[in-house]
């Protein structure tokens, strides 16, 4: 290991150690994560393409990495790593390798001893931040954006693809899906068609639609929502998440914007309106729709307790509803399963 620096746009630098394989200065979006745990799937999961994942918990990798069934994608999908204290031992009866090793593997830029309680208060006072993590010692001269770019054409699959044989047909756009959610709709006798994110599926037969969770901001990925604004007409049960609740937002006419920091964890509380239920909840967004433009048809079913932005829009009449959290975990609580379960009720 050799000292390095995680140095974001802004001038501020964090100082730590990095490999020495990495001879490289490695750009990205720098957000923290809360979660105490799930650091396998977090770092697996789409959404976070393009982004530098800070770990908040100060000891990461203590279980190791199990194997690719467990994971939410086939590979990191995240841009770099920070961490407080990465553990060199593991111990678990499913891990395979440690973390250290697994980032080496997959040759995704990592570095640790950093002060991220500091990076994150930081983060949390400022806003997320472009960054980069380098052994130089001064700012780079420009930083990449990543937001600007297609992520959602990067991670999306490239062919359809067909799980189970149920009755029930449920075309399944892919924006960056996470595993756990093809499994969790599997939980049902359905078959699923899983899409790439600009796939025109308007003519084929279904039942209904799933807009999956993705990277980037919503607004660059106008197939998708045109494809989307169709298919509401045909008023067949559409449900989406995270990304795809934004996507649903913009065909709508709603509009979208970028949250200071975004929510990142598993402990997001959530309150569902109409009720006095509040649900802990697993998120991993930037984005939000703005309240004030929804229209008079479409009604908030979910606000975050934290700052009371929107986490779910539904349809007054229609079968049309989304959700910013993630009722599949992975990781995280499930306590919000029961969305999955409406769905296929619906269809």
């Amino acid at each position: 290991m050799v000292p390095a620096r995680v140095i974001l746009e802004q001038g501020e630098v964090f100082e730590g150690m990095c490999p020495m394989w990495q001879d490289d200065s490695y750009f990205g979006e720098v957000v923290f994560n809360t979660g105490m745990t799930g650091y396998v799937e977090s770092l697996t999961d789409p959404s976070y393409a393009g982004q530098i994942l800070t770990f908040t918990f100060p000891l990461i990798g203590n279980y190791g990495v199990p194997g690719p069934d467990l994971w939410e994608s086939y590979k990191i999908q995240a841009s770099g790593a920070v961490f407080c204290e990465i553990s060199e031992s593991y111990s678990h009866y499913q891990a395979q390798k440690s973390l250290q090793e697994w980032l080496f593997e997959q040759r995704i830029p990592f570095i640790t001893g950093v002060d991220t309680r500091a990076l994150t208060k930081c983060l949390r006072t400022k806003g997320v931040s472009l960054g980069v993590i380098t052994k130089g010692k001064k700012a780079p001269q420009h930083f990449v954006d990543p937001n600007i770019s297609h992520l959602v054409a990067g991670v999306s699959v490239k062919e359809p693809k067909i799980y189970g044989n149920g009755k029930k047909k449920i075309i399944a756009v892919d924006c960056g899906m996470k595993e756990n959610i093809i499994r969790s709709l599997l939980k049902f006798p359905v078959t699923v068609k899983r899409v790439p994110y600009d796939y025109n599926y308007l003519n084929e037969d279904f039942d209904g639609v799933f807009i999956s969770n993705g990277p980037g901001d919503p607004v660059v990925c106008s197939e998708t929502v045109e494809i989307l604004q169709k298919a509401l007409l045909l008023k067949k049960p559409v449900f989406g998440i995270c990304l795809g609740c934004q996507l649903m937002g913009l065909a709508i006419k709603a509009k979208t914007f970028k949250l200071p920091y975004g929510h990142r964890g598993h402990n997001q509380p959530c309150m569902h309106e109409g009720t006095t239920r509040a649900y802990l909840t697993s998120q991993n967004h930037g984005y939000a729709i703005d309240e004030k433009s929804i229209p008079q048809d479409w009604k908030v079913t979910f606000r975050n307790l934290n700052d009371d932005s929107i986490e779910g829009i539904e349809h007054k009449s229609l079968p049309y509803f989304s959700v910013q959290f993630h009722p599949e975990a992975a990781p995280g609580p499930t306590d919000t399963m029961w969305l999955f379960e409406k769905f296929y009720g619906l269809l």
